[in-house]
């Protein structure tokens, strides 16, 4: 993994020199590279260098899940490895590969909570249609939340798409059946283009709450990490406890009682 982390160099590779030229559906264009796979049909007319930096970064989040999934990168170097793919590519070219407009024309977004539709990545010569990661977008109207809540034995990466959020997280410092001791580490507001994870290592719990517009995200998710049964603990956070190292201690509360509480919110 030279170091766990890609080289902007080696991430672009060599790049084609006409920035010009333009691409039809299903044109195919070879990398340079005889290691590199073929750059496969785009959903719109971009420009080359376009189609082949986010042709390379699918491939990159695909082997660095699989690595993950082959238990071959730790949980937070997943992260991070994530965390600089993303930082070098372009939000536009992530919009036009998912084809964001269409999804969310199918996508009505709930009055309470959020709605998700399945991400189809185009077809890449060699790269599996099946990937170990689930893709999805998350949509929620003005003012709604995804409730906030931990994690075990998966790992996420959340880009947001558009819109904006306040995001908080915490670390899970341990569990019990009824409880989970945190620690806060992430209070902001994230607008489209921004990045967050959780893995069990790391910013465990999230809470995300949408802006005055409506809100997406593109999610990237590892569920059974180690062969182990993933899990979701809704909390209630309002409740929680206070403890004497400054640690909270958050019960855990149903997804109907978490939504009731936490779904819709009048003030972020």
């Amino acid at each position: 993994m030279d170091g766990g982390r890609i080289q902007r160099r080696d991430f672009f590779g060599k790049a084609f020199k006409t920035a010009a030229v333009v691409l039809l559906a299903e044109t195919i264009l070879s990398c340079t590279d005889k290691q590199e796979p073929l750059l496969s049909e785009t959903n719109k007319i971009v420009a080359a260098p376009a189609v082949y930096e986010i042709n390379k970064w699918a491939f990159h989040l695909n082997s660095f899940c699989s690595d993950l999934d082959k238990d071959e990168l730790t949980l937070t170097e997943w992260q991070d490895q994530l965390a600089d793919l993303y930082g070098k590519i372009e939000l536009e070219d992530i919009l036009r590969f998912i084809d964001f407009e269409r999804l969310i024309k199918d996508l009505p977004l709930p009055d309470l909570g959020v709605a998700t539709k399945k991400v189809v990545f185009p077809k890449i010569n060699g790269l599996p249609e099946d990937t170990v990661f689930v893709k999805k977008v998350f949509g929620m109207n003005p003012r709604r939340a995804i409730i906030p809540h931990g994690h075990s034995n998966m790992a996420s990466g959340h880009l947001t798409l558009d819109g904006e959020f306040r995001l908080r997280q915490y670390d899970k410092i341990s569990k019990t059946n009824s409880s989970l001791v945190l620690n806060k580490t992430v209070d902001k507001v994230i607008k489209a283009g921004d990045f967050s994870s959780i893995s069990d290592d790391r910013n465990n719990v999230h809470w995300f709450i949408a802006g005055n517009r409506p809100a997406y995200t593109f999610d990237v998710i590892m569920l059974d990490l180690k062969g182990e049964k993933y899990d979701i603990h809704n909390l209630d956070m309002e409740a929680a406890e206070e403890l004497a190292d400054g640690r909270l201690e958050a019960p855990i509360m149903s997804v109907q009682n978490a939504l009731s509480k936490y779904g819709k919110v009048t003030e972020a």
